[in-house]
């Protein structure tokens, strides 16, 4: 009988831990980013607006399986994006670069390689945003945005990063796409958190850019059910209120 007990007692512990974590994965922690804005108030998180605009962001990319049927799923339903593209991924993937910008996209440093930038010394942080900077600025005059992988930063990256005329963007809509690789929970993340000025973030690269795409399949008619227009960062601020982040 204990045994039964101890059993039942572990399952039901763990059934509890699993809601309670998918109850943190879709009401995302807004208190943990208002903290990060208030700490780093250069960061852009999301924009204040009145109007129903929010900005699509994917990481990691060019690809040659996933960028195209990115591509292709924005094309089909007016949608614009910010790509913040890591340069060792563009040898070989040059077209889809040069499609992006053609198609009204916009492109974003996230540096040389796919690695936590936290994880790099402050010398070899900037090195490879300069590395990267030049490969992007082939294709246009100037990259504003940049977006650390992984996504954490500290005060000497914000600095290194203003020295160089960039900002640091991240969002407040990540449906934690490269860990959780199921497209619809990506798709449904999006529409049960987005807000007027929203910031989303999702990836490209190998499978998860064919994730995306399934997901954005979902997301982009449904948000335009909702009247919702779907741009680039640098748009999402021409249409805030003045205040690039939301308190």
């Amino acid at each position: 009988m204990d045994k039964v007990f101890l059993v039942r007692a572990a399952v039901a512990t763990g059934i509890t831990v699993f809601v309670l974590f998918g109850i943190i994965l879709w009401l995302k922690p807004e208190w943990l980013i208002a903290h990060l804005r208030k700490q780093s108030p250069q960061v852009l998180y999301s924009v204040e607006t009145d109007e129903k605009v929010v900005a699509l962001t994917i990481d990691d990319g060019p690809d040659p399986c996933g960028s195209p049927a990115i591509l292709d799923v924005l094309d089909e339903h007016d949608a614009h994006a910010t790509f913040f593209l890591i340069s060792e991924h563009i040898p070989g993937n040059e077209v889809f670069v040069e499609r992006m910008i053609a198609e009204g996209h916009e492109l974003g440093n996230h540096l040389t390689a796919d690695e936590p930038s936290i994880a790099l010394s402050n010398d070899e942080f900037e090195r490879e945003l300069l590395e990267a900077d030049l490969a992007l600025t082939e294709y246009v005059d100037d990259v504003k945005w940049m977006r650390p992988g992984s996504g954490w930063y500290n005060d000497e990256m914000l600095a290194t990063i203003k020295k160089h005329d960039y900002q640091c963007a991240l969002g407040n809509v990540y449906p934690y796409d490269p860990q959780i690789s199921i497209y619809w929970f990506s798709a449904y993340y999006v529409l049960g958190n987005i807000k007027p000025g929203s910031v989303i973030v999702l990836h490209d690269y190998n499978r998860r850019g064919g994730r995306t795409t399934k997901a954005l399949e979902i997301i982009l008619p449904r948000l335009a059910e909702r009247g919702y227009k779907v741009v680039t960062l640098t748009e999402l601020v021409e249409n805030g209120n003045g205040k690039e982040v939301l308190h």
